[in-house]
């Protein structure tokens, strides 16, 4: 019986893991980098060894390492979480090999279904439908093709390509991407199908020879080939989710399948479900399988591992609807651009449990207030599922918790997943793996345009008002007091698109709210955050009637044209973020008197974040096109192309490959071509 467990990962899934070894009373120890020192998954550990470094390379891909770290520990088992090397057969065998109880299916399954190339081959003779693939560009026959890496998942190394002019690169960007991320850069390549749905059947096996069917999920909306909104049980046409379960316990007896596995399948239009890959691990979206069937998956894991038998011979009925989105650390208006700092608040209302199969509301999160987003890992911060009695309840009460979060200090894609949730085709399940494509609507901000200057005078008061609460003199005149009131009180911010948002506002001597204004003034925007014209020149009519009923530095509540509108307002140093019942706004308050700074050369390409210079594909004074790739940077296990702005001549490049960058850096000066005329 396990008594003591090492989890051979970090955030969000080694504190799912140590709460069911809680509840189990199994005693935890967590390995972590220098980078994730302070995390939560480390505090919450009975024990913790660090693994010096920070890379995964440095730290939790090193086999040796992490058995050293449950030899000192005294651990007798390990559980290797999802990435990193939960899908390494050296791995699973090494720990077996130490004495220690593996929770994971045996190596030899792990390199059998490891080897994508000899597992399409295995399981098409167990009778699993097949896409056409292959291992070498010269032998690809026809267009669009999928290349994807060999080993690991999460979409890492995937590139469609549509003809034969881009599969040199796209193969040798998939083997760079897939070895930072799993440290094998092996990658094959495979027919891709237009508007497929990605389905998945959750299959367990245990050591007497059981492997069970525990429902079908579908995770279509992706970015990137990255899951981010996942639901259980998936909708399907009648007859394929027997297909589904029939297919996936067929490759799990193929393999003597042991413990919790993934089989993944690509749905369609015609309804042909195809085999894509079998994850030999627990998945990021298992909550809403635990939701929809009442079962602890990691619980079971532990179980099969002692050598238990699975407590259940057949699928299970599904309970209800559970939907899953990914919150993750990126800017999807900047290609998804991963973003980094201190998250300042992480608060989402409503959270029924964390880690837990409680009904309504759950939050299996690796992040708390005041947690660092770094670079080195993975860009997600967690996952918010919903269970309801059926889909479009649970999929509007996720809608409504994340809309109303707060999360501040990091950008994040919460206003992507609300708009992906709310469209009318999502909520009539016309989803597949290319919708974002499809839908660019979905990436507009859920604060409209035309809203942000009350958001802006809501920042403004909150701050003025925080300012009389700390008065050493004279607090109790009213905030903005002048002997002439004519006079109005000015604040200016940067938005979070870096443009800069001026508030001025008059105060009477009661300190009502007697005019304001702010430029530049947006055009109104439509509900899906489109322009939809309006007088866009200054205040006056392009404002709407203004009552302030309360003014606090942290909670602002105005009469706007005669609805009650109120904001929370939350400020760290000069950064303020606004809630409000239309979106959030981030904002950046700037000094009265600016201190004076270095004049960056026009044509400046700065560095978005902090990262490793991987490639440079220019040199100085070659002529370059607008989109041209100048060079590459390696952020969050991903690759992150920079382009040149317009067509022009490289005049400075600073960086190396190799080199390390941090944000605002200067990468590259194109000069502009000057105009002919």
């Amino acid at each position: 019986m396990i008594t003591r467990l090492l989890v051979a990962n970090r955030g969000e899934i080694a504190r799912r893991v140590f709460a069911t070894c809680r509840a189990l009373g199994v005693e935890t120890v967590a390995v972590h980098s220098d980078a994730d020192a302070g995390a939560p998954f480390v505090t919450e550990a009975d024990q913790a060894v660090r693994l010096p470094g920070n890379t995964p390379a440095e730290t939790y891909l090193r086999i040796d390492l992490v058995l050293d770290a449950a030899r000192r520990a005294g651990a007798d088992a390990v559980h290797p979480g999802y990435g990193f090397l939960a899908e390494n057969a050296e791995f699973a065998a090494a720990v077996t090999d130490a004495g220690l109880t593996w929770v994971g299916p045996p190596a030899k399954a792990i390199a059998a279904m490891g080897d994508k190339m000899a597992a399409k081959a295995l399981l098409a003779d167990a009778g699993v439908p097949m896409l056409p693939t292959w291992t070498e560009a010269g032998q690809v026959t026809g267009f669009p093709v999928l290349v994807k890496a060999a080993a690991g998942g999460g979409g890492r190394g995937m590139r469609v390509v549509r003809d034969a002019a881009g599969l040199a690169e796209a193969v040798a960007g998939a083997r760079r991407e897939a070895a930072a991320a799993f440290g094998d850069g092996t990658v094959f390549i495979e027919r891709y199908v237009e508007r497929g749905r990605h389905v998945e059947v959750q299959i367990f096996g245990d050591s007497h020879g059981t492997v069970v069917a525990l429902g079908a999920r579908d995770c279509s909306i992706q970015r990137r080939h990255q899951k981010i909104v996942e639901e259980a049980p998936g909708v399907l046409p009648p007859g394929v989710r027997e297909r589904l379960h029939e297919a996936a316990v067929a490759a799990g007896r193929a393999v003597d399948y042991v413990g919790a596995g993934t089989v993944e399948f690509l749905l369609a239009p015609d309804g042909q479900v195809h085999f894509l890959e079998m994850n030999t691990r627990l998945q990021v979206e298992h909550p809403v399988t635990e939701l929809t069937t009442g079962l602890d998956l990691v619980r079971l894991q532990l179980l099969v591992a002692e050598g238990e038998p699975l407590p259940l011979k057949a699928t299970p009925p599904a309970d209800g609807h559970a939907v899953e989105v990914r919150l993750c650390a990126e800017d999807p208006a900047q290609g998804f651009r991963p973003a980094t700092g201190t998250l300042h608040r992480f608060a989402i209302p409503g959270v029924a449990g964390e880690f837990t199969r409680t009904k309504g509301l759950r939050l299996d999160s690796g992040v708390t207030d005041g947690s660092a987003v770094g670079v080195h890992y993975d860009s997600m911060l967690a996952k918010l599922v919903a269970w309801a009695p059926t889909r479009a309840e649970a999929v509007r009460a996720l809608a409504g918790a994340l809309a109303r979060a707060e999360l501040h200090g990091v950008a994040t894609n919460r206003d992507l997943l609300v708009r992906v949730l709310r469209s009318p085709e999502f909520g009539a399940v016309d989803i597949d793996t290319g919708f974002l494509d499809r839908h660019p609507e979905v990436f507009a901000p859920l604060l409209p345009a035309d809203q942000l200057p009350v958001a802006a005078l809501a920042a403004a008061l909150a701050g003025a008002a925080g300012r009389r609460v700390s008065a050493p003199l004279l607090g109790g005149l009213p905030s903005g007091w002048r002997n002439v009131p004519a006079f109005p009180q000015v604040t200016r911010f940067t938005g979070a698109d870096g443009g800069e948002v001026e508030v001025r506002y008059r105060l009477d001597r009661t300190g009502a709210l007697a005019d304001w204004s702010v430029s530049p003034a947006p055009a109104s925007t439509g509900p899906d955050g489109s322009a939809a014209g309006g007088d866009t020149t200054s205040g006056g009519d392009a404002f709407p009637a203004v009552t302030v009923v309360e003014a606090a530095p942290d909670r602002v509540v105005l009469d706007v044209d005669g609805v009650r509108r109120a904001f929370r307002v939350h400020r760290v140093g000069s950064e303020v973020f606004v809630d409000g019942p239309d979106g959030a706004a981030s904002l950046t308050e700037l000094p009265r008197f600016p201190l004076p700074t270095a004049e960056l050369a026009a044509g400046s390409l700065l560095a978005p974040l902090p990262g490793a210079v991987t490639r440079v594909h220019v040199e100085v004074g070659q002529r370059v096109n607008a989109g041209d790739l100048l060079l590459t940077l390696e952020a969050m296990k991903l690759e992150h192309p920079v382009l040149a702005p317009t067509d022009g001549v490289v005049a400075e490049l600073p960086v190396s490959a190799g080199g390390q960058v941090d944000t605002g850096a200067v990468l590259a000066v194109v000069n502009s071509e000057e105009d002919p005329r």
